[in-house]
């Protein structure tokens, strides 16, 4: 219980409650509210440039400031894809006109996510970039991947890495197995990732660069996370909700809606994931927040892209993890706020004085249902339509402004 204490958009200080406030003062009362500092999103596709019929920084910041998340980092692959410094100012000048919470470009490991050539990672850092990733696509070629894990270790860079060996992956589009089989599409293997996060973890090893697993979704990863970092190699990794609360029976039961890659595992694999988060393992929950239009997603199994939307679901669902007593509310709150903004060294994700005044109110005992057709987000792929989730976002403040509030409908 106290009072946070907000001033020219940081925070004053956090003290005991007070019977009465200061006359010239606004303020609102937070009884029976959750007060955390604003999320924050290591993993998020905002599509602009290039891709605004399925999101744009104005309405993906929108979904963010509806799900709690005020800081959030989004992926370089945007056409043109951000491999400069001159495509990084272009988002930089997107936010500053039409964003609403605070936005962190990822720069590209490799020129146009070819994975052929380094990209200019020192002018990447100087533009405003926080770390570098091909997320979507690996880098496949050792000696690329070496090449620019030493200059990120130089750079102090962290290196974001999609791992998936693409020779074993194929083609597929969904976990391989008997369902696969049974619902007569190509499968991925486990293989495809966990033998990238070992490649990706000896490379680490050799160069000392910061490594973060990206979406880790096999137990085989997490193991291999787990031995890399009680030898004290400097790797750390995320886990989405889809990973922790689906299996790939969803996709027996949504189709496309359901795809995404990493693809949706096992019962084993979840488990693991779920156990990685409460050993400390897994650092933090990210969204990998992907929409697409909705035409995209009624190509079928086989066509459709991969992805799903997430900012809007994610603290309903890590909320999850606490009501099924797997992980305490505080550590759940960190791994969604102070945990990956130290990964990236951000200044944010923290309530202590002088801080930046990102401060999310969260009703616990809110229940509400998932409606895609709500979503700020232009994207409406989500395989949890329908859910019934506790725990709401009712206001989220970007600098000590308002940037959403739920209204009595919602």
């Amino acid at each position: 219980m106290g009072d946070v204490w907000i001033s020219q958009g940081r925070i004053a200080a956090v003290t005991p409650p007070r019977t009465a406030l200061p006359s010239h003062a606004d303020h609102f009362k937070a009884d029976g509210l959750i007060v955390t500092p604003g999320l924050v999103d290591l993993h998020v596709h905002l599509r602009e440039p290039g891709y605004e019929y399925k999101e744009t920084i104005e309405t993906g910041t929108a979904a963010a400031a509806a799900g709690g998340f005020t800081t959030v980092c989004c992926m370089p692959n945007t056409n043109p894809v951000n491999d400069s410094p001159a495509v990084t100012q272009t988002i930089h000048d997107r936010v500053q006109a039409t964003g609403l919470v605070r936005v962190h470009p990822i720069g590209a490991i490799t020129k146009g996510l070819q994975g052929k050539e380094s990209a200019d990672l020192r002018g990447l850092r100087g533009a405003g970039c926080m770390a570098v990733s091909d997320d979507g696509r690996p880098v496949m070629e050792h000696a690329v991947m070496r090449e620019a894990m030493l200059e990120a270790r130089v750079l102090d860079l962290p290196v974001i890495d999609h791992c998936e060996d693409l020779s074993l992956a194929g083609c597929g589009c969904m976990a391989e197995g008997p369902l696969s089989r049974l619902l007569g599409v190509r499968g991925i293997p486990s293989e495809a990732e966990s033998k990238m996060v070992e490649r990706d973890i000896a490379l680490s090893k050799a160069t000392e660069c910061h490594l973060h697993i990206a979406h880790i979704s096999t137990a085989n990863a997490v193991e291999a996370v787990r031995t890399a970092k009680a030898a004290g190699i400097r790797v750390t990794a995320e886990a989405c909700p889809h990973h922790f609360m689906l299996t790939e029976e969803a996709v027996r039961e949504q189709g496309a809606l359901a795809k995404m890659n990493p693809p949706l595992r096992r019962n084993a694999d979840v488990q693991a994931v779920r156990d990685g988060l409460q050993d400390g393992t897994i650092d933090a929950i990210a969204t990998d927040h992907a929409p697409h239009a909705v035409y995209e997603k009624q190509w079928g199994l086989s066509k459709a892209p991969f992805g799903i939307v997430g900012l809007e679901t994610a603290l309903g669902l890590s909320l999850r993890l606490v009501e099924e007593g797997l992980l305490p509310l505080e550590s759940m709150i960190e791994k969604l706020t102070s945990a990956p903004a130290r990964l990236l060294g951000l200044s944010c994700g923290t309530l202590a004085a002088g801080a930046q005044a990102d401060v999310v109110l969260i009703d616990p005992r809110m229940e509400w249902t998932v409606d895609p057709e709500r979503f700020r987000s232009k994207g409406r792929n989500s395989p949890f339509a329908g859910w019934r989730l506790r725990g709401a976002v009712v206001r989220t403040l970007v600098g000590g402004v308002t940037v959403f509030q739920r209204t009595q409908d919602e």
